[in-house]
Parts: structure tokens; sequence; C-alpha cells
């Protein structure tokens, strides 16, 4: 016959042990929602990504806003650009960027010159208006954050963590239209407290185009001066 003291001894080994069950399962159920989440988003992204590469070309219009209140920084401009596969024609900030699959012609009408330079496609480091509605494709982990409403269109937004430590960016926020699956906005926070926001205004795909849309023509700057990098 067990004695009373047993019985209580029994008993709060069951109840312990009933408890570590619970948090044991509580951490599970976390655990599997985490990954639920990210596979969630990472879905999302890869629609992102094959709706994109579906188009034959891309014409967007943006905002784009640079804020740091510690250093009362606070700067709004706009832009536009044309895309096709690895090409562009970027118009932003006065300067004008032709890729025309080997060479990068930047047109600043200020100091009237060309620059041309070349450019490694295959870098990852290099950046272009096309890895920029891809850039999430690796290098990241994901989450799916908040749902936003914006003048009637349902904006779900993946948070990014950059995976390497010496990056400078702490956060991005990419808001993606739940029915088109295009990109609405991305919201970078870097660790120095800046914050800088690009708002697609405009999104038009396969745009009638110019047989020389990403032709660089000399005669068009009789007198600009032509500064060859390489």
């Amino acid at each position: 016959m067990k004695t009373k003291i047993q019985e209580i001894h029994n008993n709060s080994i069951k109840s312990t042990t009933k408890k570590y069950f619970q948090m044991a399962f509580l951490l599970l159920l976390s655990f599997t929602s985490m990954q639920a989440q990210d596979k969630k988003a990472k879905d999302l992204l890869n629609q992102v990504t094959a709706k994109i590469k579906s188009y034959n070309n891309i014409a967007i219009d943006f905002k784009y806003s640079l804020n740091n209140a510690k250093e009362n920084i606070n700067q709004d401009s706009k832009g536009n650009v044309i895309m096709k596969g690895n090409q562009y024609v970027l118009n932003f900030m006065g300067v004008t960027k032709i890729f025309d699959g080997q060479k990068t012609y930047t047109i600043v009408p200020e100091d009237e010159e060309v620059t041309i330079s070349k450019v490694n496609e295959k870098d990852d480091n290099a950046i272009t208006p096309s890895k920029m509605l891809t850039f999430f494709n690796s290098g990241y982990k994901y989450n799916m954050d908040i749902v936003q409403n914006v003048k009637g269109r349902k904006i779900q937004y993946v948070k990014l963590a950059p995976t390497n430590t010496k990056d400078q960016r702490k956060e991005i926020l990419l808001g993606i239209d739940v029915q088109t699956k295009h990109i609405y906005n991305l919201i970078e926070t870097g660790k120095n407290g800046t914050k800088t926001t690009l708002t697609v205004n405009s999104f038009k795909t396969n745009q009638p185009l110019s047989k020389n849309q990403f032709t660089f023509v000399a005669s068009k700057y009789p007198k600009y001066y032509i500064n060859k990098l390489d």
C-alpha cells in the first residue's frame, strides 16, 4: 500500500512531467507555425518571381523616400524604369542609366557627361533594376508579416532578414499585392536608423517598345564628354 508521502511524491512527478510535456508541445507548435510561416513567405516570393519572369517587359513609375530622424534627413524623389530581360533604361534624380546587356551608359545632363562601363551581370554584388524585383531569392530569412488594405488592395508584407551579419541592413519589408503578385513597395531599415522606402506608383507590362529602346545613341549628346572606364 502506498504511503501518503509516496502518493504526494508521485503526484508531484506527474504534475511536473505534465507541465514539461505542455511546454514542449507549445514549443513544437510554435516551431511548426514558424516553419509554416516561412514556407508561406517563400511560396509567395516564388509566385512574385514567376510572375515577373512571365512578362516580356516591365515599365515602372516609382517614388523613393529616404528618412533618418537622428540626422534630420528627409528626401523624396521620383523615377521610372523600363526593363526587358537584363536590359533597362532608368531615370532617377536627374540621371539616366542605359544598360544594353553589355555596357552601362550613365548620362548626367547637369555635367554634360556620359560614363561608359562594363557590368558583369553574373556578379552577385552588381545591383540592377531587374535584380531589384528578384533580389530576395537568396541571402535572406523570410517571415510573413502584417496585411494592409491600401486603397482597396490587399498588401501582404514579408519580412526579410539578411543572413550576412556584415550586411548594414537590419530588415526589409516587402509589400506584395495579393491579387496581382506584383511588388507594391519595399521598406528597408538600416542598422544606423536610416529608412528607405520605394513605392510603385505605376506597374505596366508588355508595352510596345522602340527597336533602339536600350541602345545608347552618341549623336544625341554631341557636346557631352564621353568618359570610357573600360
